[in-house]
């Protein structure tokens, strides 16, 4: 969101509502049009996610579990350890195509306005 949010309140001070800028309200009302988009989330933070990467421990483990499993030499326990750390790459993958599309789509939105 792009600013702090602001809250109606009832006579005993509960809230009651919010106050949203037009930017925000477009945000959120978009966001249910298109559920890849990644809402809520600033513009670092989605710059952050579209740039994220398995930790180096992690990627040296799966490069040596490639290149070994390639010549036959995994164990079970290994096998099993790379399918993990395989399906983590996947994932990666998927939220960092999601939010370089929020950020697409959020350009586009801007340059629409």
């Amino acid at each position: 969101m792009s600013q702090a949010l602001q809250y109606l309140t009832d006579e005993n001070g509960q809230r009651v509502g919010v106050i949203l800028s037009l930017e925000d309200y477009q945000a959120l009302t978009s966001a249910g049009a298109d559920p890849e988009l990644l809402v809520g989330l600033s513009l670092d933070e989605l710059e952050a996610l579209a740039g994220s990467k398995l930790a180096l421990s992690e990627q040296a483990l799966l490069d040596d579990l490639l290149a070994r499993n390639q010549e036959t030499k995994l164990t079970s326990e290994e096998s099993a350890q790379l399918d993990h750390l395989l399906h983590e790459v996947d994932q990666l993958t998927l939220i960092k195509t999601r939010a370089r599309y929020t950020m697409n789509q959020n350009e586009a939105a801007t340059a629409g306005t």
